[in-house]
Order: structure tokens, then C-alpha cells, then sequence
């Protein structure tokens, strides 16, 4: 596309060239093409037309958007960046109420992963990956405080998340919500649950919600939950990592299926 510029890789610490355009003009052709982006970060202090553009244009194409430091900018490239950077998403975002429609239509019994609060890109690409693995329909991952989909996730699912859908949701207990309205039980994986695991029905339509290792499920999200199931930890660490917690509780989900 025309005068787009991209971040050239400095180091192995940095993400792909591809990951990022940069300056304004090339961010609105980007956002006019419908190129998939993930955010744009914008200059605190910069205004003017044009930033009025990008900002109208990001509204529309419902991209967020960052005012951030020009220190931040520079970290990610010394280039001519105007002010202005798009991160360029690898895959395009799934509609979730879209998607659970077209998953009923195919006669499934869906089996869906949301992560609140998760925002470690490994970890959520080992999570891809699992979910990918065990034969789930759709990953739903929050719009801010989250990891989002760069080269350094994909890697880390081994390209799983090329080929499960995700979901980037405003609001996650609207999410939950229609979940809810499409017959789904949401079950959220706690420590603090009393019930196993295993104890819990994963045959029906199921999503499973795995929250932040430091501070668990959010409260509003954890009162929206239909149960709670907690995985026993019978060694002196206190819990597993993330994306091997929800790659059990896939399994579980699996193994219940299998024996129908």
C-alpha cells in the first residue's frame, strides 16, 4: 500500500517488522483499507486535523486508541513517526454474537475459552493453543487488559491462532451476557471453589473463563459465572500457570465428550 512505513526489527526483544505502521498519513490508509489493527498509539500532547481524522476514522472502524508518551513512541522506532503508530493486528477479529449463531447452525455444542485479565502474550498463545488443540470454537479476550494477538502470541500458540477464532470484546459482562442468551453455561476456573474440577457438566454448551494468576477472576465476572471449579494443588506451589490450568480443564471437557 502506498507510503506505508513499518518498524524495522532492531532486536530479537522487538516484534515484527509487520507489526507496526507508523505516521499519519499511511495509519489512515491503513484504517481506510480496513487493514486489521489492533490499537493506536497516539502522541499525548499531539492535535491538529489530521490526529482529528485518525481519531474519527478509529471510532468508525472501532479501533482503540492510546495518547501515550513520545518516549514510548521512540522505543518502538526513531523513525518519522508523526506522532502516530498503528499496531497491526496478525489475524482479524471475529464477532462473537455473529459467531455463536453460525455455531448452533453447524449443530455443535460449542465450547468456547474467555480470558479476563490475562496479559501475558505467552501465555495466552500456550492458552491458543490448548484450546486450539482440544477442538474449542472461540477464544473472547476483553479489548484493554488483555494480551492481544502479535507475533510473539501466534508464536507462542505455534500458529493456533490462526486457526481459532478470537473474539476482542468491550465489555465482558456483556459478553457473558450473551453467552447467557444463547444457552451457554459459564463456568469460571477459582481456586476458592469448593467444587472439583471434574465435578462440573462440560457436556452442554460450555465457555470457561480463566482469570489474572496474581488476582483471579474479576468480581463482576466472577458473579456472573454459573459455577466455579477449582483444580486440587497437592504440592507446596500454590497454583499452576494459567494456560496449564485451562489446558486441564479443556481436557476435562474433552474426555466428558468423548465418553458420550
Amino acid at each position: 500500500m502506498r507510503g506505508f512505513y513499518c518498524l524495522q526489527t532492531i532486536n530479537k526483544n522487538k516484534l515484527e517488522k509487520s507489526d507496526y505502521i507508523f505516521g499519519i498519513r499511511p495509519v489512515l490508509e491503513a484504517l481506510e483499507a480496513s487493514e486489521s489493527i489492533d490499537k493506536i498509539l497516539i502522541k499525548r500532547e499531539i492535535n491538529g486535523e489530521l490526529i482529528k481524522e485518525v481519531l474519527s476514522k478509529a471510532k468508525e472502524y472501532d479501533v482503540p486508541v492510546q495518547r501515550v508518551p513520545n518516549e514510548k513512541l521512540n522505543r518502538i522506532t526513531m523513525k518519522n513517526h508523526q506522532g502516530v503508530i498503528a499496531i497491526v493486528c496478525p489475524i482479524r477479529y471475529h464477532n462473537l454474537e455473529n459467531l455463536l449463531v453460525s455455531l448452533y447452525e453447524e449443530g455443535k455444542t460449542p465450547l468456547g475459552v474467555i480470558l479476563d485479565g490475562v496479559t501475558d502474550a505467552r501465555n495466552f498463545g500456550a492458552i491458543a493453543r490448548s484450546a486450539e488443540c482440544a477442538g474449542a470454537d472461540f477464544i473472547v479476550i476483553p479489548e484493554r487488559g488483555s494480551a492481544s494477538v502479535t507475533s510473539d502470541s501466534v508464536r507462542s500458540s505455534a500458529g493456533a491462532l490462526f486457526h481459532i477464532p478470537v473474539c476482542r470484546e468491550k465489555d465482558l459482562v456483556k459478553s457473558i451476557a450473551k453467552l447467557h442468551d444463547n444457552g451457554y453455561k459459564v463456568v469460571g476456573a477459582s481456586e476458592k471453589s469448593s467444587e472439583n474440577y471434574t465435578d462440573v457438566d462440560y457436556k452442554v454448551p460450555v465457555a470457561i473463563i480463566m482469570g489474572a494468576e496474581d488476582t483471579g477472576l474479576s468480581p463482576d465476572v466472577l458473579r456472573r459465572c454459573d459455577e466455579l471449579a477449582a483444580i486440587p494443588i497437592l504440592g507446596k506451589v500454590g497454583s499452576l500457570n494459567v494456560s496449564v490450568a485451562c489446558g486441564v480443564i479443556l481436557y476435562e471437557a474433552v474426555r466428558q465428550r468423548r465418553v458420550l
